[in-house]
């Protein structure tokens, strides 16, 4: 095993097989995104979403996605120049991925690829006994979705970040009060295929937690609305926890945490208005 491969996998302390999965899918996501900064990607673009929280800001949840955003629009733009700069990066670790970029039926703002690896024989290149894989299929792919939005409309702040392993590169990333103003519209008006993402609703309690500003100008331009008062905010916010279903809600959340209980046990609508109701408030 690679000698920056063994040190990465050491902060894990993996218990189960799931949890070496998801470490494997971690270190690979790093590894991509050092091929990307190979590829002067981030001179174009920005990380964010539930991944570059986790890389960057020590978001304590797991997390499946790249997400990133150009920082102008660029409507015919492709992943093909830098998909061989990730393959060959994951290569030089000792991973053999696919890199493929997704087409779509509609036109759309969203450049979506995905990075694929076979699970067993990756896992088995990272240490993982081979009893421990006997129930997993031997054509199971660990599959790692790659997105970007090429025609953003937002104008968001941006912050370079330093990425320390497998080793140090700088990655810009979209700031923390902006994530936070997309976690939030994503917590209160996404649903992904008819289902609650409960992982949108745990960033946000985490955000809230570590008194990061809730940024209403941006809030307010992601949800096509004149700028909301922490009132209209308030109110906004509450009606939709009120048409949460938190039971969905946890069973999204639960296999990306690592303490599942204490989101079974203290989840529901009176959690989230307590903490919707200490919210900081930025403009």
């Amino acid at each position: 095993m690679n000698d920056a491969i063994k040190l990465m996998l050491e902060k894990y302390e993996c218990r189960s097989l799931q949890e070496h999965d998801q470490a494997l899918r971690e270190i690979m996501q790093e590894i991509a995104l050092v091929g990307l900064w190979r590829g002067k990607f981030f001179e174009h673009a920005a990380f964010y979403g539930g991944t570059a929280l986790r890389i960057f800001y020590n978001l304590d949840r797991f997390s499946e996605d790249l997400d990133f955003t150009l920082l102008s629009p660029t409507p015919n733009w492709s992943w093909q120049p830098f998909s061989e700069a990730v393959k060959n990066e994951l290569s030089s670790f000792g991973f053999e991925v696919s890199f493929i970029e997704k087409e779509k039926k509609a036109q759309s703002a969203i450049k979506s690829a995905f990075l694929k690896t076979q699970t067993v024989q990756e896992l088995i290149k990272i240490g993982v006994h081979t009893n421990l894989l006997k129930g997993v299929p031997p054509d199971t792919l660990i599959r790692i979705k790659v997105e970007i939005d090429t025609e953003p409309t937002i104008d968001y702040l941006y912050e370079q970040k330093f990425l320390s392993q497998p080793i140090p590169v700088s990655v810009r990333c979209v700031n923390e009060e902006c994530q936070f103003a997309g976690k939030m519209y994503a917590a209160l008006f996404r649903a992904w295929k008819g289902r609650v993402k409960g992982r949108d609703w745990y960033d946000m309690v985490w955000f809230i937690r570590r008194n990061v500003p809730l940024n209403l100008n941006i809030f307010s331009k992601l949800h096509g609305s004149n700028l909301l008062n922490r009132n209209a905010f308030l109110e906004l916010a509450s009606e939709r926890i009120e048409k949460l279903n938190v039971s969905a809600a946890i069973e999204d959340c639960i296999h990306f945490v690592r303490d599942q209980d204490a989101i079974k046990r203290t989840w529901s609508k009176e959690f989230f208005l307590y903490w919707i109701n200490n919210i900081k408030i930025s403009i």
